[in-house]
């Protein structure tokens, strides 16, 4: 059943062109996510579907009836409300069945209007609707009924929003980066939310786990051009790389051709014949074809970095807490040379916190940081950039001068540092405030980059960025020959980019995990959280007790550290390797490659074991 079409819509802010007319239509059932490049007019056109914005041209046909939900990226609610009036003062068909129902119970005389009224409340489950709507606040951490909205952080007005949008039941629900101010326990509850729920979907996001488990559709914008694709985000993967592979054949062919019937033009004889007129007329088609090519130049980050000494940071016994909220106590730790740290935890657990005692923005209540002579932070913070007014997108990068240091002593302008940030010289003139959101977040993200740094810190940066952009961000992460600290909700970016965690599990409690999510999310399902925090306490309490009987020296302590830290991971991947024998469908070669990775798995686990081994004997001695 078709809810909605989009026929020929198209926008254009003064000479600026935001899409050009498309078109497509919506079906009960489908669970869509639009996919473009970060300026392309994502939002813009969420919001003319959801009637909050007009085209310039074409228009969005519903089917009678049909009842939307829009959840944007900054929610309008009035802030003078609390969280629950919020709730019940929405235009919540429940609650008018409510309402009619209770206004039934004041004229009993009316049987016919009871009897309605009471059928009504069964067929829309209205019984135990406030039962409903407090379990989903406190999935979502809004736990406080009586809160007002002008009280609640950005992040909780968005749970808020996202909460009231659920509750309506939609026929259509369209949303705009959802899982933004989310943690990870409420993106795994909400995509299992709607995997169970048949709902009708249309989202923008940039969580690539979140599209791959929920999303059974992809639309794409590219080059002004909607493709789509009728499968997951990993479908949508393998389909787009034959699409633009069987373009670029297409194009050398039209090229050749082009060079064909260039040279018959400058040879051909001035009389005109029909069929020499006919050839001209097609030479011109070739000759448009030929300057059609596809814009799509990657962010190239090639920026120099400060040199690394052999000192980072160091924390001894450090302490933080806001009066009962304990982040921190007695915490120890070395940052090396290449780390790659990733930060999770709930929301209030401290996460921000521990940034901002690391540069120095905080001071701890007890302990010492140290930081090393040739550290230099690179800090890039969910605030984004400030935005000066009438500020251009080329003075934001002049402020750090004409001309930025790349590697091997080479040297680039502004504007072509610019340029490999995917802005144009027309865009480098354009105002910051003009910017959409990704394409703040891409000019700020070079800001922190070109300054060098060797201890680069990310607090969630992947919000709003487009996924070609992250990509390359991933890339250049990879391959960063410095320290890598990152707070992210994003999974897929995560177990990319770190190796191992620091699980913040809230007063002061801190995990130090060798692996990435997927293998903690492995390990916390095989192991319940409590005892986790018995053996990291016991495994604390062995290390305090045993370092003042060994005779090891420092550098052999780092190595048996170390070592553990690697069985661990190992054991951990062998894990994982044997689920995928339970969960997942093989030929017999893919089964057969498995056995032989999970064999070699094994070897070397029993080797690092042994070496484990003669450490312990040698400490006991």
């Amino acid at each position: 059943m078709n809810l909605l079409s989009v026929e020929g819509v198209s926008k254009s802010y003064g000479e600026r062109i935001v899409f050009e007319p498309i078109s497509f239509g919506i079906s009960k059932g489908q669970k869509i996510a639009f996919i473009a490049k970060n300026g392309s007019g994502k939002t813009t056109l969420l919001k003319i579907i959801a009637q909050q914005d007009t085209s310039d041209t074409g228009e969005v046909n519903f089917r009678k009836g049909t009842h939307i939900s829009y959840l944007a990226q900054d929610p309008k609610l009035n802030p003078n409300l609390t969280v629950e009036d919020t709730i019940l003062g929405s235009d919540n068909k429940t609650l008018k069945v409510i309402a009619v129902y209770e206004k039934a119970l004041l004229n009993p005389e009316d049987s016919e209007g009871y009897q309605n009224a009471f059928e009504a409340m069964d067929q829309h489950e209205a019984w135990d609707f406030e039962t409903q709507y407090k379990q989903m606040l406190s999935k979502l951490k809004l736990g406080d009924l009586k809160m007002k909205v002008s009280n609640l952080s950005g992040g909780q007005r968005k749970r808020l929003a996202l909460c009231t949008s659920l509750l309506e039941k939609p026929d259509l629900l369209i949303l705009d980066e959802p899982t933004n101010h989310l943690d990870m326990e409420m993106i795994e509850w909400l995509e299992a939310y709607f995997i169970k729920e048949k709902m009708t979907l249309l989202m923008v996001t940039h969580d690539r786990y979140f599209l791959e488990r929920v999303c059974n559709e992809i639309i794409e914008l590219d080059e002004g051009e909607l493709f789509t694709y009728k499968g997951s985000y990993s479908y949508y993967l393998e389909k787009r790389a034959v699409r633009i592979s069987h373009e670029e054949t297409m194009a050398h062919k039209t090229k050749r051709h082009f060079v064909k019937e260039l040279e018959w033009m400058r040879r051909q004889p001035k009389a005109r014949t029909t069929k020499s007129k006919s050839r001209i007329d097609d030479f011109k088609f070739i000759k448009e074809k030929t300057k059609q090519r596809r814009n799509d130049h990657e962010v190239q980050l090639e920026i120099n970095m400060e040199r690394l000494g052999s000192k980072m940071i160091e924390m001894h016994k450090v302490s933080k807490a806001f009066k009962d909220n304990v982040i921190l106590d007695q915490f120890d730790y070395n940052f090396q040379r290449n780390d790659r740290i990733g930060i999770i935890g709930k929301n209030g657990t401290g996460k921000s916190t521990f940034l901002n005692l690391l540069t120095d923005a905080i001071k701890p209540d007890s302990g010492k940081i140290i930081r090393g002579e040739t550290l230099k932070f690179g800090y890039y913070t969910q605030n984004g950039i400030k935005v000066k007014e009438r500020q251009k997108v080329i003075e934001v990068i002049q402020e750090f001068g004409e001309f930025i240091p790349l590697k091997k002593g080479k040297k680039i302008s502004a504007q072509q540092l610019l340029e490999r940030f995917l802005f144009d010289r027309k865009k480098q003139y354009d105002f910051v405030e003009k910017l959409s959101g990704g394409e703040r977040k891409r000019l700020y993200l070079c800001t922190i980059l070109i300054q060098n740094p060797n201890f680069l810190i990310l607090d969630e940066p992947t919000n709003d960025l487009d996924i070609v952009t992250l990509n390359v961000l991933e890339s250049f992460l990879l391959d960063f020959p410095g320290c890598l600290l990152v707070v992210s909700h994003d999974r897929y970016f995560m177990d990319k980019i770190v190796d191992h965690l620091f699980v913040l599990k809230g007063q002061g409690i801190i995990e130090d995990f060798p692996g990435n999510y997927s293998d903690y999310r492995a390990y916390e399902g095989e192991t319940h959280s409590t005892k986790l925090i018995e053996e990291k306490k016991t495994k604390k309490d062995w290390k305090l007790k045993e370092s003042t009987k060994t005779s090891m020296s420092y550098e052999d302590q780092q190595s048996f550290n170390k070592l553990e830290k690697n069985i661990r991971k190992i054991e951990l991947k062998k894990l994982s390797l044997q689920n995928r024998f339970v969960t997942e469908t093989m030929s017999a070669e893919e089964i057969k490659e498995l056995s032989i990775t999970l064999k070699e798995l094994e070897n070397t686990l029993e080797e690092k074991t042994n070496q484990w081994l003669e450490y312990s004997i040698e400490m006991e001695g």
